[in-house]
């Protein structure tokens, strides 16, 4: 390969496949770009974020951390009220007028500390999370983990769910992101975050031994994500009677209270709301099994020819372009067929496809990968949950575990691309620039960033401005960088 395909090469390796490169990467994975992206893959899944102190709270250590927080709420309202009752005793025994006090602003301080907690811990998922992002040395195994975190999307609309999407990330995608495939439908269908974002902890059978006691129904949203969204797709094939039937055979499946045991704030199978009797779906029969009944079909789902047409496609439009060529994501749909769904296979077979390599820089990075892509330019790692990643996302259009629907963030160019969005990038970049400007040339910092596709003309605009900040919120918003 002639020095001048390496070079590209290495740059598209850290920044079509990675999430941007930090000052020196390119140069370092010159001599083998596919075989850096390749030792990336590994069995054990992806890294885990850390907080400050060592592990995140899990699942359950999050769902007490608000159980303990609507519980202090109950105790400020109850006192509130109780304060309330004697104040009216004294004005009714004294005949004089109610005087104010500072009970509620002692109730404000009060709401305040008990939510700290809270906080504090989805602080520490929000920058964990970038924080990895930024410093590893491992950026394609972080963009493959990132892709499968959106398209198994859960998100924070309520105070439960603010809890649950950091712990779902690392507990039911980051351990399969290069296993099994049905490893992964299994792990995130089961999870209990999943099982709240879609309500199907609210679902009971008809006909179940609680169905019929009291009038509670059926509910066919995770079922209808499962087979719309997370396996065949919405051209896979299915009807709505295969949604109903599957949505029945999930019944039962929910989590397990604060009085559950080992169960408490877990997945838990509940045979007394499980809709009894044999399913069919998608054309297969499953005989009424319990628990092991909806198991079965997610099984079957993930391993149907329609998932991996869905998937291969939905893979290639992420890494390659909107309309990706026909022939990569036909390459790719065999290989998963082939593999079973094998994602450390899918993810060589996407590395080693030489139209992944050839396509232009099309995809114009989301404002998170922008974010990050920044930080890593810059040879930084954010330092302030608030200031440096919440705040700026929010701005930017995509607020940290806050997806609008249960299909993720948009993957397509166009969708970031609008002219009021760009120009809240150049206020950000701007901002950024005066921080985190990298010293030396320039152009010569640009050329350790993005390699051989840095342009002459970005170049020269880069030489010709008046200030090192000034050069580098230029590069941030260059073409080159924009897009990978």
């Amino acid at each position: 390969m002639a020095a001048a395909d390496r070079d590209l090469q290495a740059a598209i390796a850290v920044t079509r496949f990675g999430l941007g490169a930090r000052p020196g990467e390119i140069a370092a994975v010159r001599a083998d770009p596919r075989g850096w992206l390749k030792q990336q893959i590994r069995r054990q899944g992806a890294d885990q974020p850390q907080g400050p102190d060592g592990p995140l709270p899990s699942m359950r250590e999050s769902y007490q951390i608000v159980a303990d927080y609507k519980a202090g709420l109950k105790s400020i309202s109850e006192a509130s009220r109780a304060r309330g009752r004697r104040s009216l005793a004294t004005v009714r025994e004294s005949g004089m007028a109610a005087t104010q006090t500072g009970a509620p602003r002692e109730d404000i301080r009060a709401r305040r500390e008990a939510i700290r907690p809270l906080r504090l811990a989805v602080a520490s998922e929000m920058l964990s999370r970038v924080q990895l992002a930024a410093a590893t040395t491992e950026g394609f195994r972080e963009r493959w983990t990132l892709f499968w975190a959106n398209h198994f999307t859960v998100s924070r609309k309520s105070v439960l769910m603010t809890a649950s999407v950091g712990p779902f990330e690392r507990e039911a995608i980051r351990p399969h992101v290069f296993g099994r495939f049905g490893d992964l439908v299994a792990a995130t269908s089961r999870h209990p975050a999943m099982l709240l974002y879609l309500d199907q902890a609210r679902s009971v059978g008809p006909q179940s031994a609680i169905g019929r006691l009291r009038k509670a129904g059926l509910n066919e949203n995770l079922a209808r994500e499962i087979l719309e969204l997370h396996t065949v797709g919405v051209d896979g094939g299915y009807t709505q009677a295969d949604v109903t039937e599957l949505a029945r055979a999930l019944t039962g499946w929910t989590m397990g209270g604060a009085n559950a045991g080992a169960r408490t704030y877990s997945y838990l199978y509940r045979a007394d709301l499980h809709e009894p009797g044999p399913r069919r779906v998608m054309g297969r029969n499953y005989r009424e099994g319990g628990d092991d009944q909806a198991t079965a079909i997610l099984a079957d789902l993930a391993a149907h020819p329609s998932a991996a047409r869905h998937l291969a496609r939905k893979l290639a439009i992420h890494f390659v372009s909107d309309e990706p060529p026909p022939a990569l994501v036909s390459r790719l749909e065999a290989t998963w067929t082939r593999s079973g769904g094998d994602l450390s296979a899918v993810a060589n077979a996407l590395i080693e496809d030489p139209e992944a390599w050839v396509a232009p820089a099309a995809k114009l990075k989301t404002p998170y990968e922008f974010l990050v892509s920044s930080y890593r330019a810059a040879d930084a790692v954010p330092a302030d949950p608030n200031r440096e990643v919440e705040v700026p996302l929010r701005t930017l259009g995509q607020r940290p575990f806050s997806a609008p629907q249960p299909d993720g963030w948009s993957d397509l160019a166009s969708d970031w691309a609008a002219p009021d969005a760009l120009v809240k990038r150049l206020s950000w970049s701007r901002g950024f620039a005066r921080r985190f400007s990298p010293q030396g040339a320039p152009v010569e910092a640009a050329r350790a960033v993005l390699g051989a596709r840095l342009t002459s003309r970005t170049a020269t605009a880069l030489a010709r401005a008046e200030s090192r900040d000034e050069a580098f919120a230029l590069f941030l918003m260059s073409p080159e960088f924009q897009r990978r």
